[in-house]
C-alpha cells in the first residue's frame, strides 16, 4: 500500500510510487528491509539501546556490542541496572544510523531473549571479540548475549537500500 501524506481537507493529486513497501509521509519515503539487510546493518555498528520492562519500569540504555555466535552480545558490571537481564528476559534492541540534515536514515530493531552468557567456550571467545568492550568503566566482566527471534527494519528518506546492507547481503 503506498500512501501520500497531504494536509487533512486538501483534495487533488494522490501520488502513487508504484512501489510496494514505500510509503511518504511529509514527503519522507521509507522501505522496509530484509531480515538480511536488518543483519547486516546490525553487524555494521558497535553501539546500540537496549529496552526491557525492568523490575521497577521500562529502561531503555545505550550500550557497545558485537554480533558473536548468532547472538548480539555485550558486557557489563554483576551490580549495575543491566545486571537484571543475567536471568532470560524479553528484549528489544536497536541501532539506527540518522542524518537529521538530509532526513535519512535507517533503523533496525531486533526482539528477543537476553540472559548471561554460561558457556566456558563462548566466554573465551567473547573476550576476544571485538566491539564488546564496554565504554563505561570499572569492572565489566559479565557477558548479556541476545537470542534474536525477530529483526525488522526501515530504510527512510531514500528508496535505497544502505549501502552497509547492500555490501553484505550480496
Amino acid at each position: 500500500m503506498t500512501t501520500t501524506g497531504r494536509p487533512a481537507g486538501k483534495s487533488g493529486d494522490h501520488t502513487d510510487h508504484g512501489d510496494h513497501g514505500q510509503r511518504s509521509s511529509r514527503r519522507i519515503n521509507y522501505a522496509d528491509l530484509t531480515p538480511s539487510e536488518c543483519q547486516a546493518l546490525l553487524e555494521s555498528r558497535d553501539v546500540g539501546r537496549i529496552g526491557w520492562n525492568a523490575g521497577h519500569g521500562p529502561q531503555i540504555f545505550p550500550v557497545s556490542y558485537a554480533c558473536a555466535a548468532d547472538l548480539i552480545v555485550f558486557r557489563t558490571s554483576p551490580f549495575g541496572v543491566l545486571s537484571e537481564l543475567v536471568r532470560p528476559t524479553q528484549v528489544v534492541f536497536e541501532v539506527d544510523d540518522l542524518d537529521d540534515m538530509a532526513h535519512t536514515g535507517w533503523s533496525v530493531i531486533a526482539r528477543g531473549r537476553a540472559q548471561a552468557v554460561a558457556s566456558p567456550a563462548l566466554l573465551t571467545h567473547l573476550w576476544t571479540v571485538e566491539g564488546a568492550e564496554p565504554w563505561a568503566g570499572g569492572v565489566r566482566n559479565v557477558f548479556i548475549g541476545i537470542s534474536v527471534e525477530r529483526i525488522t527494519g526501515r530504510s527512510f528518506g531514500s528508496q535505497r537500500v544502505p549501502p552497509a546492507a547492500r555490501r553484505s547481503a550480496r
